[in-house]
């Protein structure tokens, strides 16, 4: 059953291209929003906190702070309303899943940067 149900996701769900991005990358999601009858675009820059899941049901959780406010989003990596996603900036961080960013404040809640190689 297991394999029946990894079969369809592989086949039949739309895998859209996105740039490589881990947690304490810090990037900026656009995606659509649906109003009534009209649609816009809009973005949500943070830090990746985690990747979870494989396959069609990966996800990822953005947090940012909004107005002294920490505010986290959850997106699905297949979700058909995000347009792209850049990555802004890579982090280095020595874990998969930082929770404990949650918990800095100021100059204490930097990543240091990642140096990237040049091919």
């Amino acid at each position: 059953m297991d394999s029946l149900i990894k079969f369809v996701q592989d086949e039949l769900v739309e895998k859209k291209a996105f740039p490589e991005f881990g947690p304490g990358d810090t990037i900026t999601v656009y995606y659509e929003i649906r109003e009534g009858n009209k649609t816009r675009t809009q973005f949500f820059k943070g830090v990746v906190i985690q990747r979870r899941g494989s396959g069609a049901t990966e996800t990822f959780t953005i947090r940012k702070i909004s107005n002294d406010v920490g505010v986290e989003r959850i997106f699905p990596i297949n979700m058909p309303t995000i347009q792209k996603i850049e990555v802004n900036k890579r982090g280095k961080v020595r874990r998969s899943r930082i929770f404990y960013f949650r918990n800095l404040r100021g100059k204490k809640a930097r990543i240091k940067e990642r140096r990237v190689k040049k091919a």
